[in-house]
């Protein structure tokens, strides 16, 4: 009997560049069963994740746009999927999937829907907010499966769309690569940082969901009650000089490092005491669950999918967004009381041991895979 053609299944993003959703879909290349499945990446934009995969030797392709509903590219992607032989197209946000859509209909092929977070959110215009809400509506009816990283999310499209069939799959950790017992190199010292200084930090883009401003400002008012402290800013984005002026102009720029966005997250976290992320929404946010598998004592703003992770007080504390008071109170605590913040380090990593291993999220990936490939 001769074995079962294996699936070449597409994973595609829209951004080379590493994020929540791009560490994602490395990982889930990373972590599928290549005697069943052969990942093929395709993205549309270079960067960081592009090399990552390169390295992986998976095979991965970018077709260059930097929009959603892009009808200039669709009859490329359709020629890439023939040229492939792909079977099955697993989209990841709303730009991929409008840019890969009409093409894998026409050429009859299942599509998998995996929502990071939805592209209408607080902060947007009514009439934009709007019209993404419809283009939504459109792309996840169209799509053979929707994936939501949250309940929250899964919620939210229901509010919004009025029914909405989706399954929740919550973003895993690779423990291999997230793994507070091996000794990593020491950034703390290659950056320069005294040996008796607590360090926060934050590793994500510095664009408006993610509010670094507020950091930034939250930060100097904890400087000013607690010494011997240093902030470290990893990432990069369209905020990234504000935030830099803002250190500047409330006096404390000998306090922060900026550093752009690094592949070695994990010697960059263990280099942290503290990990903050002051996003005002998130669909369910990867760098958390990588801070509390390394150990990290995590403040975070509880925010939908934030809140399913972190669980206040036990492992790790919430705090309102936009709320920079409420923020630096919630730095002071954990900067002050060393047996508080050890015993938030422990249960985070618990926490992720035992529910967001990212072996346990692929198989469930690969189960909804072979359903759709009978």
């Amino acid at each position: 009997m001769l074995p079962a053609k294996k699936i070449r299944v597409l994973q595609t993003i829209r951004q080379g560049k590493i994020g929540g959703g791009e560490s994602h879909v490395l990982d889930l290349v990373a972590t599928l069963n290549r005697t069943r499945f052969e990942p093929v990446v395709l993205a549309f934009t270079d960067g960081p994740m592009i090399q990552a995969l390169q390295k992986m030797e998976v095979p991965v392709h970018v077709i260059a746009s930097e929009k959603a509903f892009d009808i200039s590219v669709w009859k490329q992607v359709k020629r890439f999927l023939q040229q492939q032989q792909i079977d099955m197209v697993h989209v990841h946000g709303t730009r991929a999937n409008t840019n890969v859509l009409w093409a894998a209909r026409s050429l009859q092929l299942p599509l998998i829907y995996t929502i990071h977070g939805w592209s209408f959110h607080e902060g947007l215009n009514p009439m934009m907010k709007r019209a993404r809400i419809a283009a939504e509506k459109y792309i996840t009816r169209k799509a053979q499966v929707n994936i939501c990283v949250s309940e929250a999310n899964r919620q939210t499209g229901l509010q919004a769309f009025g029914s909405f069939h989706a399954e929740v799959i919550r973003n895993g950790v690779n423990l291999q690569k997230f793994d507070p017992a091996v000794i990593y190199p020491d950034v703390r010292t290659a950056l320069g940082i005294p040996a008796d200084h607590l360090v926060v930090g934050y590793i994500a883009r510095m664009t408006y969901q993610k509010d670094p401003v507020t950091m930034i400002r939250a930060f100097a008012a904890a400087a000013q009650q607690v010494k011997d402290v240093t902030l470290l800013m990893v990432g990069g984005g369209e905020l990234k000089q504000t935030a830099m002026d803002t250190a500047q102009a409330l006096g404390i720029a000998d306090k922060v490092v900026f550093l752009d966005f690094r592949q070695d997250v994990p010697a960059v976290l263990k280099a942290m005491d503290i990990y903050c992320l002051p996003s005002l929404w998130e669909g369910f946010p990867i760098g958390v669950l990588e801070a509390m598998a390394m150990g990290k004592a995590v403040i975070a703003t509880d925010v939908d999918g934030t809140r399913e992770a972190v669980t206040h007080e036990q492992n790790g504390l919430l705090v309102p967004p936009a709320n920079p008071e409420a923020l630096t109170a919630a730095m002071v605590r954990l900067l002050q009381d060393f047996y508080l913040r050890k015993q938030l380090q422990q249960k985070a990593v618990k926490t992720i041991q035992t529910t967001y291993n990212v072996t346990g999220m692929t198989r469930r990936i690969e189960n909804i895979y072979e359903a759709i490939s009978l």
